[in-house]
């Protein structure tokens, strides 16, 4: 679809910007739902853990090797056996329902199987996490509406074309949060399959 934004010289870096910010947003919520919790183990599911590396928060994937050799188990190989215990911890003060178990060297994380009730709590999280994005998107529309106002009233551009690129913000927004919405619902599918 040609954009009527992108045409116009007044109104082309705005709308670069827009599109941007909401990317960013549909971006850090598919990073959320690719730490949320299924039935399954992935290497993921610890990616918001941070680690207190000699003062600096660090994701564990940053300072470890992390696989998931079975379907219920996360290994963590650390590149400097002296953060054990600090990844250990970290882990469990993540509250994400892990017990961690380590031998010195590595950390073995098994991943329970889920229960109906964490299911049915993990949806809420996502839901939660969903409306969060949401709001993002609707925010960066407010800007990009409170932008073309200002540029009509300053007289760069014209109500008309002011008319046609809040239609286009708007489109743009629908479009963003729908595809938000999809990545839910199939998250969601993944997490209630038994």
């Amino acid at each position: 679809m040609a954009s009527f934004m992108d045409g116009n010289p007044a109104l082309k870096s705005l709308s670069s910007d827009l599109r941007r910010r909401m990317d960013q947003s549909v971006t850090d919520f598919q990073a959320n739902l690719a730490a949320t919790r299924t039935g399954r183990a992935s290497v993921h599911m610890l990616d918001q853990v941070k680690v207190d590396y000699y003062g600096t928060p660090t994701p564990i994937n940053q300072m470890a090797q992390v696989s998931a050799p079975e379907a219920q188990l996360i290994l963590i190989s650390p590149w400097d056996p002296t953060m054990v215990k600090e990844i250990e911890k970290a882990i469990q003060a993540a509250d994400l329902g892990f017990n961690p178990l380590s031998d010195g060297k590595v950390i073995r994380v098994p991943v329970p199987p889920m229960t109906e009730e964490r299911r049915r709590d993990v949806c809420k999280h996502i839901n939660k996490v969903l409306e969060e994005h949401r709001t993002a998107v609707r925010n960066v529309r407010r800007d990009g509406n409170e932008a073309l106002k200002k540029l009509t009233r300053d007289k760069k551009i014209s109500e008309d074309e002011e008319k046609r690129a809040l239609e286009e913000v708007q489109k743009m927004t629908d479009a963003e949060i729908r595809r938000m919405e999809e990545l839910s619902q199939k998250k969601e599918a993944e997490v209630m399959q038994v």
